[in-house]
């Protein structure tokens, strides 16, 4: 494996392929790319299959849009399909999550699974050196180490989302986008005269596409609508499924106002599987939590534990000072400094030391209550 810190008169000889969705990210990361003297290829995904009765894929439209930036930068593009493997590890897992009343994130899964091992292992086999994405991430060698880091732009950084990938496929991997901010990556695109300049950005999961979430899960749970009670068992209502609720919501309870209540908004507190019962609260204390218990973890540097570092619970909230140390069964218990509000089991806690990150795990156990 080549060293990507090779100056760039020996560049040409390094073989990179971009992971090409059709957006201004990966666009500008393979126009960069070249501009560094690398032998550029891109390669798009595909990972739902459009022909599932819905209308709501746009597959079709990035592959036009990835097809037209490679002609515009002179560079090849493959095509690969891994609709199989994303079904297989990544869909059928958060069909499993949700019918077991958890809160999984698909994305953290699809990057761990797809981008960064079937692309891993694709790439290879078409001869290249390393892969590339146009994630806002930091990639750094000391001494032959790879560490991964937030990148510059803080509004954009997206090392959550990478957590769970193992530290030996990182090594193969390239992050041009990394000391970018979002709006110069804009600017350039518009210089460079790429059509998708003003392409915004994806926001859910593909295989959901502009649908409404709930009309998606439809089609492959089954809805078991059930109680709506208050904390002390007191029945205000119905709600339709369990599984279309997450901790802390408070948007789509449809509990009004009750006679001899407070004004305050209701919020899901708990989801009982046992008797099919949605519990809600206008306590918001009842939806903090100070610790919890993280399986799956993946450590992308070595790390002494009991460890001090910060964390955070999901994509975009402030680092979170924090106390890590083992468990039973392989287990993390993390201890909060302070407490956090709406923890849902099935998403994903990532650790980090300053900018660089650590790792993460999957959140298992995690109570809620003013007094834990």
């Amino acid at each position: 494996m080549h060293s990507a810190a090779n100056h760039q008169s020996d560049l040409s000889n390094i073989s990179v392929i971009v992971g090409m969705s059709g957006g201004v990210d990966s666009s500008v990361a393979a126009y960069l790319l070249k501009q560094q003297g690398y032998a550029v290829a891109g390669l798009f995904m595909k990972n739902w299959d459009e022909d599932d009765g819905t209308e709501y894929c746009t597959a079709i439209d990035d592959l036009a849009d990835a097809q037209a930036t490679c002609d515009a930068l002179n560079i090849k593009l493959h095509c690969a399909n891994f609709a199989a493997e994303y079904w297989d590890n990544v869909f059928e897992h958060f069909l499993i999550e949700y019918r077991q009343l958890r809160t999984p994130n698909p994305d953290i899964l699809c990057n761990r699974e797809i981008k960064f091992r079937q692309f891993v292992d694709y790439a290879q086999t078409l001869g290249a050196d390393y892969i590339a994405t146009g994630h806002y991430v930091k990639r750094t060698e000391v001494h032959d180490t790879v560490l991964i880091e937030k990148g510059a732009d803080g509004n954009k950084d997206q090392t959550y989302f990478i957590q769970a990938v193992p530290k030996q496929q990182l090594q193969k991997c390239l992050f041009p986008l990394g000391d970018w901010l979002k709006s110069d990556v804009r600017k350039l695109a518009t210089e460079l005269g790429l059509q998708n300049h003003r392409k915004k950005d994806s926001t859910g999961i593909c295989f959901i596409g502009e649908r409404r979430f709930a009309d998606f899960l439809r089609t492959y749970i089954n809805d078991q609508p059930g109680p709506i009670t208050d904390l002390e068992g007191r029945v205000l209502g119905t709600h339709r499924g369990l599984h279309y609720y997450t901790i802390g919501q408070r948007q789509g309870i449809n509990v009004g106002g009750k006679s001899g209540r407070l004004e305050s908004p209701w919020y899901v507190a708990a989801k009982c599987q046992t008797d099919n019962r949605l519990e809600i609260t206008q306590d918001e204390r009842m939806l903090q939590s100070s610790w919890l218990h993280a399986v799956d973890v993946n450590w992308l540097t070595d790390v002494e534990l009991p460890l001090r570092c910060q964390a955070k619970v999901r994509y975009r909230q402030q680092d979170q000072q924090c106390r890590v140390q083992r468990a039973c069964n392989n287990r993390l218990l993390v201890r909060f400094d302070e407490p956090q509000r709406a923890v849902a089991e099935g998403q994903y806690i990532a650790f980090y030391d300053n900018t660089q990150l650590l790792g993460g795990g999957c959140i298992d156990v995690c109570p809620r209550s003013p007094n834990h």
